[in-house]
């Protein structure tokens, strides 16, 4: 064998063996990680999935962030915990000065996420902030999407920015009106789509800024579009879910789910469905080529979470306190996790996200929870303990009622 054969076989080697290291950290982007707001990342860690609860300290409306082996939380306090997802420690954290509904993507190694003042990108390495655009007390309630090498986020202003990812330059702005985006964003084929508050879905030309189309729904929207097969998928207050062209904003089809649509979309592509909670209660299966219904799925409560998916399971959050797992197929349920135990239930709005197995989901407890979802396991509640200590005193406090009352009969 030739030196240069040598070489080049010894080159080779090191590719592979460096390839897994390298693609490690897949980038959380948008909303839900994906287009499709599927939550989920084929398992690039090489831990065990644990059980585990993290206490954040104050309520969790946004939904997590994967990236690596960790995992990206935001406070409504506006504290960004970095959590190791193995054993469920701090990592580190970061302070972001302003109360925060939002939830953070993250891209490039930086971790793009706002508040109630400003928009910030951090760097993961030294853990400071890169830049950053103050919003004149205007909140950002929305996850960003980043395309290529620009960011993009709604604002409360009813503005749509774009920032240079490296630098923080305002590179793009489009007016929407005066009515909030909470909406997140998405960007197809050199297009952004998104709601606004004044009840309108929005296409938006990136290279010129311009108004495409728009779409008018009956009410606000504060639901995040989803995107498959050449349509716009999202909910609307007005109680309908709407499937539009990506072209020309032209109505596919809707479903009318009863109640107030807060939920974002989730769509499995392998099999056309998408999977939306409303206010009804209900996660609901419909037919993503012409909305036919397929099945529902009844909680207590509304559901404004964003299911997740991981191959034949779907799992969602209900504001009864309670994270799901059905069967995608048939809306069965094959397990369910209720942290706060009946008496001390905690709204879970946001939504759950999947590493491999392990399946992680906050609540407004401020608690953020690992379950296994191969095994059907969950984290023993520390409100368990509470629960019994209070039917221990409700038990003792029988009893000695009971006890009283023989005793003055026989009196």
């Amino acid at each position: 064998m030739s030196k240069y054969n040598k070489l080049l076989i010894g080159f080779i080697i090191c590719i592979l063996c460096i390839s897994p290291i390298a693609g490690a950290n897949i980038d959380w982007n948008t909303f839900q990680g994906n287009l499709n707001h599927t939550g989920y990342v084929d398992d690039n860690s090489d831990f065990v999935t644990n059980l585990w609860a993290f206490n954040m300290e104050s309520p969790v409306v946004g939904s997590p962030a994967i990236y690596g082996d960790f995992l990206y939380v935001v406070s409504q306090e506006g504290i960004l915990k970095v959590i190791d997802m193995e054993n469920g420690t701090e990592d580190w954290s970061f302070n972001l000065k302003g109360d925060s509904n939002a939830t953070p993507v993250v891209s490039n190694n930086t971790v793009f996420v706002g508040n109630n003042q400003s928009f910030k990108a951090i760097d993961i390495e030294s853990q400071d902030i890169l830049w950053k655009y103050n919003t004149s007390d205007e909140s950002i309630q929305g996850a960003a999407y980043v395309d290529n090498d620009t960011v993009y986020v709604g604002c409360d202003n009813g503005h749509i920015y774009g920032f240079n990812i490296a630098d923080g330059n305002k590179t793009f702005e489009a007016d929407l009106g005066d009515d909030e985006i909470v909406s997140s964003p998405i960007v197809v084929n050199g297009s952004l789509y998104v709601g606004s508050t004044n009840g309108n879905v929005y296409c938006i030309n990136l290279n010129n800024t311009n108004i495409t189309w728009q779409y008018a729904t009956g009410d606000a929207i504060y639901s995040s579009p989803s995107y498959a097969y050449g349509k716009i998928i999202i909910g609307s207050d007005d109680d309908s879910l709407y499937a539009l062209n990506e072209t020309n904003g032209d109505l596919c089809w809707d479903y009318d789910l009863n109640n107030k649509v807060k939920s974002s979309p989730c769509i499995d592509e392998y099999n056309n469905n998408v999977y939306i909670g409303s206010d009804e209660g209900n996660l609901t299966c419909l037919d993503l080529r012409d909305g036919t219904f397929k099945w529902s799925h009844a909680t207590g409560a509304p559901v404004q979470s964003t299911p997740a998916i991981k191959e034949d399971l779907i799992a969602f959050g209900s504001n009864d306190g309670t994270g799901y797992v059905l069967n995608k197929y048939t809306g069965e349920e094959e397990f369910t996790y209720n942290p706060g135990t009946i008496l001390f239930n905690s709204e879970i709005t946001s939504s759950p996200v999947i590493n491999g197995n392990s399946l992680f989901f906050a609540d407004h407890s401020g608690h953020v929870y690992s379950l296994n979802m191969d095994k059907n396991e969950v984290p023993a509640s520390e409100y368990l303990y509470y629960t019994l200590a209070i039917f221990v005193v409700i038990l003792v406090v029988i009893v000695v009622v009971v006890k009283t009352i023989k005793k003055h009969n026989k009196r």
